[in-house]
């Protein structure tokens, strides 16, 4: 995985519980995310995705998405900026598996 900007592959910051906590109800749940992030290249990005996993790898954690295109992604923790819920109207019907 390439280096972000300014955080060398063992500059990670971990991310408080409450968050990470946050992060798990909404895979559980289902529950798409409205979140704000900043790319490898420093490019900042908002989208509302679908947290599938969290994984860590190499001491680093990573929230693990579709995106509205259900491409599978991810992004470190640390480099998301803002998360909210999404409006109900975009969870995803567990009976469809969408």
């Amino acid at each position: 995985m390439p280096a972000y900007p300014g955080l060398a592959m063992g500059d990670y910051r971990q991310v408080d519980c409450a968050v990470h906590d946050r992060y798990e109800l909404a895979i559980m749940r289902r529950q798409r995310l409205r979140l704000s992030w900043r790319e490898q290249d420093g490019l900042l990005r908002i989208e509302v995705v679908r947290p599938l996993d969290l994984e860590t790898r190499g001491g680093e954690e990573f929230l693990v998405f579709a995106d509205a295109a259900e491409a599978r992604r991810r992004v470190r923790l640390d480099r998301i900026l803002n998360v909210s819920e999404s409006p109900v109207a975009d969870r995803v019907d567990a009976d469809r598996g969408a």
